[in-house]
């Protein structure tokens, strides 16, 4: 991991080199030997790194030289710091005699950098003293520690490799079944009264897992048509979960959050009271520490004798028990042997349909049998030992697995702490960061991926091979984690994934490693200081204490605030403060932070390093124009509220590294020369139609709303790097034609929403289409049947057809829909019909079908297909794209 640090400031090193061409010749001297030594000092870092755990001194060694290389980088950024505000003149008679004034300070300037870099020289060749009195250097790593047997992301290894072994929560459904079909049962018991039915157990057995599949269950969808699900964990605020149970139920409308967000606790209760009167609801509560989160939250869980029920779970038994004197606890089991090895088979091979078929040689499956079987039944285990046999390849790899797992053994069984660590060292150093990084989100926190590898990329964290490829390597790395069982999918849009958890315990243990190599530090009310060589902050609570402290001396790369309790930041003095204390910042995230005023302060341009800056859920309707200064942003979220805008000033054009611009903006900007843009969206039509899309070579993914019949899409047709598109209309509108959006030739993921007139307008959609979502929320939908020309898409995996049908019968012709895999149906109210011919959708395997009413019966081969309930992760969209 420290190797990233290093190569970063090895590349400052030498642009600083290139950039001062009359440095005076002892300080040229000075820096290049330091850039040369640590290019040397790389060679050692990664059999250094890997035994760091087993080594305290090898531990000391890595971190000396993380200091030095992170001290280096801010040594210089300082200067460039400074000289970027000292070369900012005008071409007047006494502005050259500021430049000549400045240029005697940067001489200055240049002077103190000189006796820095002396000093780093010094430290450095103490650190290569240490090196060789003490042996570090020939630290050879133990047997089944350390990256498993594979190169670094070079090149050559751009091609995503998708997550061919991850499997979801439903195909690792294994042992529930029974406890499953009992728990349901006791759900949809003929009793009057609320009952809460509490499921306690162990973390990593699953609480949450058969939670949820008892959640989408069918039979529970049709009896409880109100529906929520809140994760309290060990930090919680009632009043967030009140408005979380709220919005479950009434959705997201911009009228809805603004009245939440003015609520006190006594009034959300009332409110939610109110909503759930006499209606039959389904609450499932998840992770549950403290029986005083419960007792807050029934209050406003009416029981009105209507066969309500909750669905409590929880690590602790005292919990479960005494939560309700009517309510049904359920200790979870451990998997048994047939079951651990079936689970294991599952998680190898989830393609597989044979669980516990011969997968592997004898001596593999023998290996794998030992070790499942030390796992104890734990189900996290399990998955976890599966994430790292499957990136293991032969008998004498899985043999280096099993040789380290007998080295922890404890009364016959492995701990769940050395799986864990066992596959966080199977990493590769790249993944490690990423990984360990997840833990600077709160407990239980469901996080976006596309912010997550938004952050990853300003943290310097995804290997620069080309430019261009950073963002398909970032989504590498986080399908690599996800297929290892490190970190949990929350929520799916088909083919991507949107939305993503990590357990507890795996937190607990990215928190842990992140504070030995001082990765991050979770800022601790109780003590009134941070650690001084932790140079992220993760600010989970009391903001406000934080923001008073002396952080002046820190050299602080990244805050983010998650603190959801904090009121207002005062705009005039404590930002002020807070910029000219941290001018080095390359991550901010200021998202649920309200101003005082309403507006960004002009401060905010002094963060020239700033690479990541997150202002989504605040009140800022307006940015100043000194944000243009900020010409190393790579990634700007500012999506305020649900349905609201935000002025952008002309100035966002300046930035033209800017790679993500994530907000709904008012004034038309000129976009076009943005060049190395690859997301823009929520983008309002007015302030699109007249850019110029021939410069944006590099836009993938592209959200357009408030489109009218009127507008035409021939600039989108431009866009020939495109792979995503979103388009909304107007409110009860219908688009114009589309046949620009042919020339998009390497389009997979379209969206429509609104009303498409003529039927053969989708003739004009790129063959290219591998995902397609047909959308009319205001009833505007076809009355043609849709389904011969979508039929004849060679490409198309994923199709929903939802309030985009008029009529009454749907017909798949013959060898029609080649490639679909998934397919929704949804709110067609007069569908009554649908014909399949027997060689058509041959290789479909979901199905999701949802406000039908008048459809009675399905094709007979459709009766055997995975019926989909429709998911939460799609509604959740929705909103993301308001109708």
């Amino acid at each position: 991991m420290v190797d990233a640090v290093v190569s970063y400031a090895v590349e400052k090193l030498g642009t600083f080199l290139i950039e001062e061409v009359s440095l005076r010749q002892s300080l040229r001297e000075n820096v290049l030997w330091l850039r040369n030594e640590l290019s040397f000092m790389k060679a050692f870092l990664k059999d250094a790194e890997k035994n760091q755990e087993q080594d305290n001194l090898v531990q000391q060694w890595v971190f000396e030289i993380t200091s030095v290389a992170n001290d280096a980088v801010y040594i210089l950024e300082a200067y460039s710091l400074d000289a970027a505000k000292d070369g900012d003149h005008a071409a007047g008679f006494v502005d050259r005699l500021k430049a000549y004034a400045c240029i005697c300070q940067k001489e200055a300037k240049l002077h103190n950098i000189g006796k820095d870099i002396q000093s780093l020289k010094e430290r450095v060749m103490d650190i290569s003293r240490k090196r060789d009195t003490y042996g570090i250097a020939h630290i050879n790593s133990n047997a089944g520690e350390g990256p498993s047997n594979r190169p670094n992301y070079t090149s050559s290894m751009l091609t995503l490799r998708r997550a061919v072994s991850y499997a979801d929560e439903d195909q690792l459904f294994v042992g529930f079944q029974e406890v499953f079909q009992r728990l349901l049962d006791e759900l949809l018991k003929e009793e009057s009264h609320r009952k809460v039915l509490s499921i306690y157990g162990m973390g990593g057995l699953g609480k949450t897992t058969l939670a949820r599949n008892l959640y989408n269950s069918p039979s529970l969808i049709t009896t409880f048509h109100t529906r929520a699900w809140i994760c309290v964990s060990q930090q919680y605020s009632i009043p967030d979960l009140l408005r979380s149970i709220i919005k479950s139920i009434e959705g997201c409308s911009e009228e809805l959050l603004k009245l939440l967000k003015e609520m006190s606790e006594r009034d959300l209760e009332t409110y939610l009271r109110n909503l759930l009167k006499k209606r039959k609801y389904l609450v499932v509560v998840d992770d549950v520490w403290h029986r005083e989160a419960w007792e807050s939250l029934q209050r406003a869980l009416p029981d009105d004798n209507n066969g309500s029920r909750v669905i409590l779970t929880t690590r602790k038994k005292e919990v479960a028990e005494r939560v309700d004197d009517k309510g049904f606890p359920h200790e979870l089991r451990f998997l048994n042997k047939k079951e651990s090895w079936d689970l294991l088979c599952k998680k190898l091979h989830p393609e597989n349909k044979m669980v516990g078929a011969d997968l592997y040689s004898p001596s593999m499956e023998r290996l794998a049998n030992e070790m499942v079987e030390k796992c104890g039944g734990l189900p996290l285990a399990i998955v976890v030992l599966g994430g790292i046999l499957s990136y293991r390849k032969g008998v004498d790899e899985w043999q280096k697995v099993k040789t380290h797992l007998w080295q922890h053994m404890k009364n016959d069984s492995v701990e769940i702490t050395h799986i864990l660590s066992l596959s966080y060292n199977d990493l590769s150093f790249e993944l490690k960061q990423c990984f360990l990084y997840i833990g600077i989100f709160q407990e239980d926190h469901v996080i976006d991926t596309e912010k997550l590898m938004h952050l990853w990329l300003a943290e310097g964290f995804i290997p620069r091979i080309r430019e261009e490829h950073m963002e398909d390597i970032a989504e590498n790395f986080l399908h690599e984690l996800i297929s290892r069982s490190l970190i949990q999918v929350a929520e799916t849009f088909f083919d991507k994934f949107f939305a993503c958890k990590i357990h507890d315990l795996l937190r607990d243990l990215a928190v842990q490693k992140s504070m030995e190599v001082n990765l991050f530090d979770i800022y601790d009310p109780s003590v009134s200081s941070v650690t001084p060589f932790r140079h992220r902050h993760a600010i989970h609570g009391q903001t406000q204490k934080y923001l008073s402290l002396d952080l002046s001396k820190l050299k602080v790369r990244s805050i983010l605030f998650f603190d959801k309790e904090f009121e207002k930041l005062d705009n005039s003095e404590k930002f002020m403060k807070f910029c000219t204390t941290f001018p080095h910042l390359y991550v901010l995230d200021l998202e649920n932070i309200y101003f005082s005023e309403g507006k960004l302060p002009d401060a905010i341009g002094n963060l020239v390093h700033l690479k990541f800056l997150g202002l989504s859920n605040t009140n800022l309707f307006k940015l100043p124009s000194s944000i243009g200064k900020l010409k190393n942003l790579q990634t700007l979220e500012a999506l305020i509220d649900d349905y609201c805008s935000c002025q952008l000033p002309p100035q966002i054009a300046k930035l033209t590294n800017l790679r993500h611009l994530i907000t709904r903006y008012e004034v038309p900007l000129q976009v076009n020369r943005l060049t190395n843009l690859r997301t823009l969206k929520y983008i309002r039509c007015d302030q699109w139609k007249d850019t110029d899309a021939s410069g944006l070579v590099n836009l993938q993914e592209l959200g357009m709303e408030q489109i009218a019949k009127s507008y035409s899409l021939i600039s989108i047709g431009n866009l020939k790097s495109l792979t995503t598109l979103f388009l909304i209309c107007n409110r009860g509108g219908t688009f114009p034609p589309l046949e620009p959006l042919s020339s998009c030739e390497n389009l997979q993921r379209l969206w429509l929403s609104g009303g498409i007139e003529e039927l053969a307008n989708l003739n004009n959609l790129p063959n290219s289409i591998t995902v397609l979502v047909l959308q009319s929320p205001f009833y505007t939908g076809l009355e043609e049947d849709p389904m011969p020309i979508l039929g004849k898409f060679p490409n198309l995996k994923h199709l929903e057809l939802s309030c985009a049908y008029m009529g009454k019968k749907i017909t798949c012709n013959g060898n029609s829909f080649g490639q679909l895999e998934t397919l929704r149906l949804e709110y067609l109210d007069n569908l009554e019909s649908w014909h399949l011919h027997t060689t058509a959708m041959s290789v479909l395997k979901s199905l999701s079908i949802r406000q039908c009413p008048k459809l009675m019966k399905i094709p007979e081969r459709m009766e055997h297909i995975k019926m989909l309930d429709g998911n939460q992760s799609q509604r959740e969209y929705y909103y993301r794209f308001p109708h």
